[in-house]
């Protein structure tokens, strides 16, 4: 490192944002998490024996996944090396693994490669890894947002830990906040500022377990607030309010958070919980999900779940996903609550989601029988020298617009595959069902 790099480093570390400055440099100065680092735990005991494997830290943003690996670089006597996937390409790895194998023969060094952001690496740049991760020429650390079971390779999964972050407590976060006040050497405590309680309790409660956005927020307020007449900058609950002015919400469009949020969304309306299903309408909202998504997921639910126990479900969601689209936000908000309270609230029957799944099992495991001559099709030329439509009858000729007779291919005769259940509008259904099987087969037709 010559000077000019020397001085850039020193000038980065003094300009960096508050949450970077303000990193522990020892586990005894990292605040949360203790479910991991506790010092009964495997992770605390593995990083201060300096014997690291493989892992993973997975868990929301700014719950301290690099703080950790960082952490590492501090205490261990291995060479410690961080690329981050979003920008990295496959010369970068060849340049890691080349370093770590000069390490591991020239000095018998074991080489830490930290990835951020390490569910961005395609499946041929995480294979490119692979021999070396299991053969002990890297130990490998990964940080990401992502449910790695979904997101990291099998293989590389099995050969490492993975430890799951929580978001921060409300209390840990007023604990960082207390430190970024006060820590003269890397926080902001040369501007002799002060926080009342009550910004305090605000900033900690808004910033939802996200560290990060907390100290952004009480940095920007230390740096634009001017000096009280004692001396002293005043972080108050006002200004508070101002420097993080919307509820950090972990909602990412295309993450865990998104499938959680969409999954509990559906559950409650399923589970006829109108209160949370409209709690979890409110947050994809708060944090902009696209409102035809939504409507989508409600007409999917009016009839998967509702369906015939109150058809008239399916019908309010068609015209709420049509009405959103016309009128988009914020009224859209409105029509959006009203089909999900409906749905919610609404009798519920899987009976025709039921129905179609097994007779498409039986599709799938019969030959594909022949339609009963009586069903084909008479009106094309030439049908009835065929025989096509003989024997057919009209239902609409007899008393109670039926008639009996088969309907499903020969050996299929007698299935059941709608079972109508005894809730709501699907009883009247059922009970009529069972009226008509019991009419005589020899009805005669109405003159």
């Amino acid at each position: 490192m010559d000077l000019f790099d020397y001085m850039r480093e020193q000038n980065q570390k003094k300009e960096s944002p508050l949450a970077s400055r303000l990193r522990p440099s020892t586990l005894d100065e990292v605040v949360g998490q203790q479910h991991i680092i506790g010092k009964d735990k495997l992770l605390y005991r593995a990083i201060q024996a300096d014997k690291l494997s493989s892992i993973i830290f997975y868990g929301p943003p700014g719950t301290g996944k690099t703080t950790l690996a960082k952490v590492i670089a501090n205490t261990t006597s291995a060479e410690f090396m961080q690329i981050n996937a979003t920008s990295a390409g496959k010369k970068d790895m060849e340049e890691v693994v080349a370093a770590a194998k000069n390490n591991q023969g020239m000095y018998g060094k074991k080489t830490i490669l930290f990835i951020d952001e390490i569910h961005r690496f395609n499946k041929g740049q995480q294979d490119y890894l692979l021999p070396y991760v299991e053969d002990g020429t890297i130990i490998l650390i990964g940080a990401t947002t992502e449910n790695p079971y979904f997101e990291v390779n099998g293989a590389l999964l099995s050969r490492s830990v993975i430890f799951e972050l929580k978001p921060l407590a409300k209390e840990d976060i007023k604990v960082l906040l207390n430190r970024a006040v006060t820590d003269h050497e890397k926080g902001l405590g040369a501007y002799d500022a002060v926080i009342t309680p009550e910004a305090l309790e605000f900033l900690a409660d808004v910033a939802n377990g996200d560290a990060r956005a907390a100290l952004t927020a009480i940095e920007l307020g230390v740096l634009t607030t001017p000096r009280g007449e004692d001396g002293k900058i005043h972080i108050t609950l006002a200004v508070a309010e101002e420097c993080i002015q919307k509820r950090v919400v972990k909602y990412d469009k295309s993450g865990d958070n998104h499938y959680d949020t969409i999954s509990a969304f559906i559950k409650s309306m399923r589970g006829s919980d109108p209160d949370a299903a409209v709690y979890y309408l409110a947050r994809m909202l708060y944090a902009g999900e696209d409102i035809r998504f939504i409507a989508r997921r409600i007409m999917i639910c009016a009839s998967e779940d509702v369906g015939n126990a109150d058809p008239n479900a399916l019908t309010v969601a068609v015209s709420a996903a049509q009405a959103v689209e016309r009128i988009g936000m914020p009224e859209a908000r409105i029509i959006l609550a009203q089909a999900v309270t409906y749905v919610a609230s609404a009798p519920k029957s899987n009976a025709a989601y039921g129905a179609v799944d097994r007779a498409m099992e039986v599709v799938a495991q019969t030959r594909t029988a022949p339609i009963p001559v009586h069903l084909q099709d008479a009106h094309y030329k030439s049908a009835g020298k065929l025989g096509h439509g003989v024997g057919y009858k009209y239902a609409h000729s007899y008393p109670h617009h039926y008639v009996k007779q088969q309907y499903l291919p020969d050996g299929l005769e007698g299935m059941k595959f709608y079972e109508p259940t005894d809730n709501g509008y699907e009883k009247k259904i059922g009970d009529w069902l069972d009226f008509l099987r019991s009419q005589e087969a020899d009805t005669d037709p109405i003159e």
